[in-house]
């Protein structure tokens, strides 16, 4: 009894100790911590980790898709008319982008590199072959009066074509490519030097770029706000990443665009709009904008956290640039440092992009100007802008900083107007054209989603710990009360039950009110019988399901014993009568009742198997008022 006692005091004292440790366990957020601190102290840029292989050379493949906007009223556009196009698309290259020449500095907090991007076209993966013609804007031979528009296949537009006007122009200038390409001279090619943080010293800033070819700021913006440069090159991410941070990116890719643009309009007549105010778009899954928030006493290209995702049944963070990013000064005052020069804004949702230092007439923006002015898409037929495609977005294992999926997506435009001195322009109305758009894209590969799937696995049992803690905490708890209660109750030795005068058990003393089923007692009378005995006593039930009315004679045979032990297997005999006929036949039979079990003041079971009906019946009753 003493040991019993025990068992069931230790009992209640484990389950208080393992709530009290559980409860503070989560209050103090120790797990989650620990778990970050394991991480953090994984994740850096260091010779033989993986997290340095991973960014030297990304796993994922990386696909760079073009989308065409062929246009198909050329003669109707020149008369007035506002431009109709067809999205023709994609024209899908897989991206190769391993940083090269890298070398570490001061004791490891620095990494220096140079990340080199080549593409191959992927057939399968595309819509047509590069041979495929577009009709488009004529950039660099609109001076030589060949025409506002012209038509080329989607290899030469991309990566380039002998231009007739920039061959003549070489006379004068023989250092002058004649070669025209929007990504002419970038297939195979890096954008100088980067120097990294490593995150030796610090895990947020773990890739974040330091400088970039020699410069830690840029000189092309309005403000000095606008200029800094600030966060990783969008490829990775620090990790310990949370709901509420804000994640800076620089990338120099559509500089370079701009670069090559701006090189071959400085030689056409053709109006520039506006003169000086080609800027330069730090673009990596967002646009660049000032902000009137300064965090970490910089300004950069931001992605805010927008929803949780799951891909490939791996966790995580959607980021994508608000709405904010796009908005003209008038909206976001912030963003006035972008318009250059000075307050020249053409309105929400497109940038003014400068080739780093000229101008020329390119405008960025979201495909099919998405989150812009209604005005830009109501101009050029053929725009339909829609979240789920056309928006820029980045999905993150919070935990370790690791890219789930990713979708950059960027417009290139080009600003047409009326110029009276340039006759190939004809009526043409003022529009923002677009030329073409650009979706890179990633998805985590299955060797990382392994990998990543094991750490996801140990973090989820670290975190639960607690929580698993206070369960077993409150199942301990709900086993103590329950003993408690048991241990309380009082024994009762076995006892005859008193008769009253009809022989029925009274219902005064402590007494069992049989029930069976959906059979209910209705009355009760005793006589005497020869066959049965000098006395019985009898009931009336009703059944509803199988047997109708029938009348159900003797007295039960019954004793009590101390609460939730095992009755031992007993008999009663009584006599059945059966209403056959109009007159009652008495038969003897008996009933075996096995396996008893009676709950202290409350409800009991016998199981009967019972010759008159050959069937099992669970008997059921509770104690007397």
């Amino acid at each position: 009894m003493l040991l019993k006692s025990c068992c069931i005091y230790g009992t209640g004292v484990v389950s208080i100790l393992m709530l009290i440790l559980g409860i503070s366990l989560v209050l103090s957020n120790v797990f989650p911590h620990f778990v970050q601190s394991l991480v953090t102290k994984e994740i850096i840029l260091k010779n033989g980790t993986e997290a340095f292989e991973a960014w030297e050379n990304p796993p994922a493949p990386i696909y760079m898709q073009f989308y065409f906007f062929n246009l198909t009223n050329p003669l109707e556009v020149l008369d007035g008319d506002r431009p109709a196009v067809v999205e023709i698309g994609p024209y899908t290259y897989r991206e190769y982008r391993p940083m090269e020449q890298v070398n570490f500095q001061d004791n490891g907090t620095k990494v220096t590199a140079v990340n080199t991007k080549t593409y191959i076209f992927q057939p399968d993966m595309s819509r047509g072959p590069e041979s495929d013609l577009i009709r488009t804007v004529n950039i660099p031979a609109m001076g030589t009066g060949q025409g506002l528009f012209t038509t080329r296949t989607v290899g030469e537009l991309l990566w380039g074509y002998e231009d007739g006007l920039l061959k003549a122009l070489k006379i004068f200038d023989p250092e002058l490519d004649d070669v025209f390409g929007l990504f002419h001279k970038n297939n195979a090619s890096n954008d100088g030097e980067y120097v990294f943080y490593t995150g030796q010293q610090n895990y947020k800033d773990f890739a974040r770029v330091d400088t970039w070819n020699g410069e830690s700021s840029l000189n092309w913006w309005t403000s000095d706000e606008c200029n800094m440069i600030n966060g990783t090159n969008g490829a990775s991410f620090h990790p310990a990443i949370t709901k509420d941070e804000t994640l800076y990116m620089f990338s120099s890719d559509l500089c370079r665009l701009s670069l090559m643009m701006m090189m071959m309009m400085m030689m056409m007549s053709l109006h520039v709009y506006p003169r000086d105010s080609f800027g330069f778009w730090a673009f990596a899954f967002s646009v660049s904008v000032c902000s009137e928030k300064v965090r970490e006493n910089s300004q950069s290209l931001y992605a805010l956290y927008e929803g949780d995702v799951t891909v490939k049944q791996i966790p995580g963070y959607r980021f994508s640039p608000p709405s904010e990013v796009f908005a003209n000064m008038t909206v976001n005052p912030a963003n006035a440092g972008f318009c250059v020069p000075a307050g020249n804004c053409l309105g929400s949702g497109v940038l003014n992009v400068s080739v780093c230092k000229q101008g020329a007439p390119i405008i960025m923006s979201s495909p099919h100007f998405y989150q812009g002015d209604r005005k830009f898409v109501q101009d050029v037929f053929g725009m339909n802008p829609k979240k789920e495609h056309h928006e820029t977005t980045i999905d993150i294992h919070p935990l370790t900083g690791i890219i789930l999926q990713a979708a950059k997506r960027l417009q290139i435009n080009v600003y047409i107007e009326k110029i009276p001195t340039f006759s190939p322009t004809g009526n043409v109305r003022t529009v923002v054209f677009p030329v073409v758009y650009l979706n890179e894209s990633v998805v985590i590969d299955d060797a990382s989603v392994l990998k990543l799937g094991k750490i996801v696995v140990e973090d989820n049992v670290m975190v639960n710990v607690p929580f698993i803690l206070i369960g077993l905490g409150v199942v301990l708890g709900i086993i103590f009360m329950f003993l408690m209660c048991r241990q309380k109750v009082p024994e009762v030795n076995s006892l005859p039950v008193p008769e009253d005068q009809n022989g029925l058990l009274q219902r005064t003393k402590r007494s069992l009110l049989w029930r069976w089923n959906s059979l209910k007692p209705v009355g009760a009378s005793c006589r005497d019988h020869a066959e049965c005995g000098t006395k019985y006593c009898r009931e009336q039930h009703y059944h509803s399901v199988d047997y109708g009315q029938y009348i159900r004679g003797g007295k039960y045979m019954t004793h009590i014993v101390q609460p939730s032990l095992n009755m031992d297997a007993w008999r009663a005999e009584h006599c059945s009568f059966f209403a056959t006929g109009g007159r009652d036949e008495p038969r003897r039979k008996e009933e075996e009742f096995i396996n008893g079990r009676l709950n202290y003041g409350g409800l009991a079971v016998l199981k009967a198997r019972s010759r008159l009906h050959e069937k099992d019946f669970d008997w059921r009753t509770s104690s007397a008022k």
